[in-house]
This record gives C-alpha cells, sequence and structure tokens, in this order.
C-alpha cells in the first residue's frame, strides 16, 4: 500500500463529473488497484476514490502544466467503464509504501460467535416453527450468521451483533438483496439480532421489512430467567 500525502486537486469524469479543489489530502494507492482520496476532515470516507479493475500511470508535465504549479499528473482510469480519476500534484509531502501482507478478514467478536451459536441451538426465539438450517451460510459477498426456515418453510436471513446501528441493517440488506435473486431460497425475509438495536436502526430495518430481536445473552446462557423480544 501506497500512502501519498500531497497539495492536489482532483477530477473525476464518469457516470458523473466531480472537482476537487487544491488541497492537501492523502491519497491511497492499494496493492488491488484501488485509489482513494481523503481528506482529515468532513468524512471518514474518501472523497472520491476509483475502484479495481483500474489502470494507473504518471502523465509527462508539460510545460503549461508546470507552469500552473503541477509536479506530478497521476492518470487512473477504469477499463471497463472508462471512467477517469485525475489527480494534479502539486507538492508532495509524504511518500511512503508498505507491505501489509494477506489480512485474514472481519471476525466476530466472542460475545456475537456465542451469539450466533446460542441462537442456532434456541432457534425457536425467532417464532414458533422455524429451523435451523446452517449457521454461517455463505453469500457471494460474504456469510450470513443464520440461515433458518419458518413455520412456512420460508427462508430466514438472520445478522447478529452485539450492537445493532444502521451499518448491520444496511449489511444485512445486502445479503438480503442479493439471496432473493436466488430461486431455491426466494423468498428471504430478515431478522437483525442483537443485545441492543440502536433506535435508527430500528427505523430503518422495519422501513425495509425487517424484523427487529432483541437477545438477552444471560438467559440465553441460563444465567438468570428472561426471553428475547421480537419487535
Amino acid at each position: 500500500m501506497r500512502l501519498v500525502i500531497a497539495r492536489c486537486s482532483v477530477d473525476y469524469a464518469g457516470r458523473l463529473s466531480a472537482h476537487l479543489p487544491l488541497a492537501t489530502r492523502l491519497l491511497v494507492v492499494k496493492a488491488d488497484g484501488s485509489v482513494l482520496v481523503h481528506s482529515d476532515s468532513l468524512s471518514y470516507k474518501p472523497l472520491n476514490w476509483m475502484s479495481p479493475p483500474t489502470t494507473f500511470a504518471v502523465d509527462e508535465v508539460d510545460e503549461e502544466l508546470a507552469a500552473a504549479g503541477i509536479v506530478e499528473l497521476w492518470r487512473v482510469t477504469n477499463p471497463k467503464t472508462a471512467d477517469l480519476l485525475l489527480i494534479s500534484i502539486h507538492e508532495i509531502l509524504h511518500d511512503s509504501s508498505h507491505e501489509l501482507g494477506i489480512d485474514p478478514g472481519l471476525q466476530k467478536d466472542g460475545v456475537e460467535a456465542e451469539l450466533q451459536r446460542l441462537l442456532a441451538e434456541q432457534i425457536e426465539l425467532l417464532g414458533e416453527g422455524h429451523t435451523l438450517v446452517r449457521r454461517e451460510y455463505m453469500t457471494a459477498i460474504g456469510p450470513v450468521d443464520i440461515l433458518a426456515t419458518d413455520a412456512q418453510g420460508h427462508s430466514v436471513a438472520v445478522e447478529i451483533k452485539r450492537r445493532g446501528d444502521i451499518d448491520g441493517v444496511e449489511q444485512l440488506s445486502r445479503y438480503l438483496e442479493l439471496m432473493n435473486r436466488d430461486p431455491r431460497l426466494a423468498p428471504v425475509t430478515g431478522v437483525f439480532a442483537a443485545q441492543e438495536i440502536k433506535p435508527q436502526a430500528r427505523t430503518l430495518a422495519e422501513d425495509r421489512g425487517i424484523r427487529c430481536l432483541v437477545l438477552d445473552y444471560d438467559a440465553m446462557r441460563g444465567l438468570e430467567t428472561g426471553h428475547a423480544r421480537l419487535f
């Protein structure tokens, strides 16, 4: 991974056109070909980016560009879409490369993994007539925590979190969109299960037809009486 801090302007041309005026930014060039442009404010997300596959080239700076103060011109293109990311660099403040190796990927913490195991064993918490199909049902974009069927035999996808926020609902929504394209599974409904579900996440889930299940971790472990609450 290459990290460059530079004073630069950025132009994007494709389905949409965008321009970032001259400012100091972080440029990230990843081994998979991704190029991301970050600022130190505004958002944790990149201000602009190009996803792989990409071709990366450093164009020659002619006299006109040099007179405008440009010292390097990066041209990043997507050969499939012809989208273009043009980064005009006026000054490089830092430039370093780092070998990160293969990332093992996101792994659930101990509590989430235990919640998944307990809910699989107590699948009736989803509702009467539910049956476990399997844990960690693999899709093209990652594993769904639990795949079950309801009393009518319809598929149910369950995403489990310790604390349920909007990102978790978005994640489950992506799984549901993909799984409902599979005639072997469709129709697939969703259940968002967590020890605590934030109000904004609950509102978004209900708007998308996703049920919310509040899990009582201690009760599921048999430490005290109580029941999961399905809203």
